[in-house]
């Protein structure tokens, strides 16, 4: 069985030579769901709790909300953080307050002072389906991410390697802990 949870990031890119609309600078909403598999959790009755999904994956997703997602190789990129040195932004404001913590995996780096994300190939559809999987795999038994932003959509099949354990009170992920870290069940 699946749980599943969504929720939107707004963004800014550019497809770097890309011949069409897309190669200037430009914004969407974006709408990413997540489909976690796994057996129904006796103690929760549920495969996993939704709102913990969202929590998880918001976790390290909130720095592509309201960020800029540039290519490594895009001319702009040396401009906007010239402009944020001048503004004093770059290593961070005090209104920047909804940063996630800083990843860096092949596909992707993210620096959350300066609300930037940093990719390897053009920010798709499904470029970022691969670099929310990369990033949460490990966290969640993902069954299929799917991603849509303005009229461009895609989704990808995962398959899952087997049931996690999880906190018979609150249905969470254990992450190999003997203590759950949200309600603090401790296992026998």
């Amino acid at each position: 069985m699946k749980s599943i949870t969504s929720f939107n990031l707004q963004y800014a890119h550019r497809f770097y030579g890309f011949k069409g609309e897309a190669q200037y600078l430009h914004g969407h909403t974006g709408t990413l769901t997540i489909e976690v598999e796994d057996s129904v959790n006796a103690g929760v009755n549920m495969v996993y709790p939704c709102n913990e999904i969202k929590k998880t994956a918001w976790d390290v997703l909130k720095n592509f909300d309201h960020a800029l997602v540039l290519r490594e190789d895009d001319p702009l990129l040396p401009a906007i953080l010239g402009v944020y040195e001048k503004q004093g932004i770059l290593h961070g404001h005090p209104q920047n307050t909804m940063k996630g913590e800083a990843f860096k995996i092949p596909l992707a780096t993210a620096y959350p002072d300066a609300r930037l994300v940093v990719t390897k190939e053009t920010m798709t559809v499904e470029g970022m389906i691969e670099i929310v999987y990369q990033l949460l795999r490990d966290k969640l038994n993902i069954s299929r991410i799917t991603f849509t932003s303005g009229d461009n959509a895609a989704s990808q099949d995962y398959a899952v390697a087997g049931e996690m354990e999880r906190c018979p009170l609150c249905g969470i992920s254990l992450e190999g802990k003997d203590v759950c870290p949200k309600c603090g069940y401790r296992r026998k």
